[in-house]
């Protein structure tokens, strides 16, 4: 194993640890790594770059005795604080919001982030890791309809991973990081990095994950029911049809321009978080997947989405998505159903709307003159749709750190509509239940001030009673709604799929005509 010297984290200046790094000699799949390192863990994460990725870098770490984790209430106005392996240590919960939180962690009172202006480590440098549900945001007032229960659900959750491997996928290497300095004992970090890797090398380079094929059943996760899953919609079509009409004659009336109005699919049941990620990635692998296993609750998600991204210098990026059209097996209407996307009035105008109001949102964190769209209406494909992207970027202003940058933007406005307050407000009395962990972000705040963050979209949240789906699109005045109706089906297909297929009773089963 080659041991490269540490190197000094940049960015947020508070912070005097380095990051050690040290690179194997051999390279391994990370779904291989995950079920050798990780599979048992109850606190584990898995940012991934998708199955079978030539570009791009996957990060795979587990909590220990040692690990900070942290969960909040939007609700309460509570932060709860645990070391969730450490049996001696009682959580301690504090009113207090997330983004605060965060900020008094990687910035402390009275100290002042300072960009990066040399070279910086690229990607991920360690810290928090974990999501944001969209409830951090939602409007607290609600009309009364409708379950707006989400169980126990936290609207946040993370992780600070202090230790981690990174899967360069492109260079096809593998590289241990962990951050040392005070409280980080010589012994206990190369105690970590033998452990790991005498683990890792128990399988031979070249090991590559049947990813089509589900692992075998470990002790600690419920087996698979024989009982045939029911899935549910919270809303039936001639319910979303009705709210499709209420969305656009709150449009005529001028109380937005666009709203991005959503459904939920359930599925009861217990089911293995790590067998129905795996059946995921295989069906709709995503450069910004990943799986966040935080004790009895779980995130599975294929997003292709970047929420936000933020560098150690400062530059930010925001590549919002509005416009969807399916894929075909045959290429000759696969590249018209592209053309038709491209060429749509209304898939254009809802992302240029969008486009305008992230613009807004970066423009209140950002330095004067600095906000530029430097793509626009782009599309990109993906296993089951094409997508229609465009990205914008721009400076940090003086003064501000990358949690001012998330909570100005936050929750995206391809998620909510524009103009984004009015548009939420609308939505929460529409759409008959909260969207919990759905519509959020997901991903990393590093230590060095980067930060990358998926959209919670196409993804999956599993919790003790079963599973739970957003989907959705975003409504206008040109909008046609079983036109709106099939694409929200589009969306939720392959996730249906994967959590039916590890059931093996429901194997067969049809979960788009499964509407009640």
């Amino acid at each position: 194993m080659q041991s490269i010297p540490p190197q000094p984290d940049r960015g947020f200046a508070p912070h005097a640890e380095s990051v050690y790094s040290s690179r194997l000699p051999h390279w391994i799949d990370p779904a291989v790594a995950f079920d050798l390192l990780y599979g048992r863990s109850s606190h584990a994460v898995w940012l991934d770059a998708g199955a079978g990725a030539t570009a791009g870098v996957s990060y795979l770490a587990a909590a220990h005795a040692g690990s900070r984790f942290v969960t909040a209430s939007a609700g309460a106005g509570t932060v709860t604080c645990s070391r969730p392996l450490d049996a001696t240590d009682a959580p301690r919960t504090t009113s207090a919001g997330i983004f605060d939180f965060l900020r008094a962690d990687l910035v402390p009172p009275g100290a002042a982030w300072v960009p990066a202006t040399g070279p910086t480590g690229d990607g991920f440098r360690l810290g928090w890791v974990g999501w944001f549900g969209y409830g951090l945001a939602a409007p607290a007032a609600h009309d009364g309809s409708g379950d707006r229960s989400r169980g126990d659900t936290p609207d946040a959750a993370l992780l600070f991973v202090d230790r981690a491997i990174a899967f360069d996928h492109a260079a096809r290497t593998v590289t241990l990081l962990a951050i040392t300095g005070p409280g980080v004992t010589a012994a206990d970090l190369d105690a970590w990095v033998l452990d790991t890797a005498r683990t890792l090398d128990h399988r031979t380079p070249d090991t590559e994950p049947h990813d089509t094929q589900a692992p075998a059943a470990r002790p600690d996760q419920p087996a698979a029911s024989d009982v045939p899953r029911e899935v549910r919609w919270r809303h039936d079509a001639v319910e979303y049809v009705r709210l499709i009409e209420a969305c656009q004659e709150h449009i005529v009336a001028g109380d937005a321009y666009q709203l991005c109005l959503t459904n939920e699919v359930t599925v009861a049941g217990r089911f293995d978080p790590l067998e129905v990620y795996r059946r995921l990635r295989t069906g709709s692998p995503s450069h910004h997947g990943g799986m966040l296993r935080f004790g009895p609750f779980a995130l599975l998600s294929a997003s292709p989405e970047e929420f936000l991204s933020v560098s150690p210098a400062g530059r930010l990026r925001t590549r919002p998505i509005k416009g969807t059209r399916p894929r075909s097996a045959d290429p000759a209407e696969d590249r018209q159903l592209q053309g038709d996307l491209l060429a749509s009035d209304k898939e254009r105008a809802e992302n240029l709307m969008i486009v305008d109001l992230m613009r807004n949102d970066l423009g209140r964190v950002a330095a004067l003159g600095s906000v530029a769209v430097t793509s626009l209406l782009q599309v990109e494909s993906y296993p089951h749709v094409h997508q229609l992207v465009s990205t914008v970027e721009a400076r940090l202003a003086p003064g501000l750190c990358a949690v001012d940058a998330i909570e100005a933007c936050f929750p995206a406005g391809s998620m909510t509509g524009a103009p984004k307050a009015s548009a939420m407000r609308i939505l929460a009395t529409l759409e008959g239940g909260d969207r919990g962990v759905y519509a959020g972000a997901f991903g990393y705040l590093g230590v060095d001030g980067a930060v990358d963050l998926a959209m919670v979209i196409r993804s999956i949240v599993l919790g003790p009673s079963g599973a739970s789906i957003g989907t959705g699109g975003g409504i206008t005045a040109l909008s046609v709604p079983a036109e709106e109706i099939e694409e929200t089906h589009i969306k939720a297909r392959a996730l249906i799929t994967a959590i039916l297929a590890s059931s093996p009773a429901a194997e067969a089963a049809d979960g788009q005509g499964l509407v009640t």
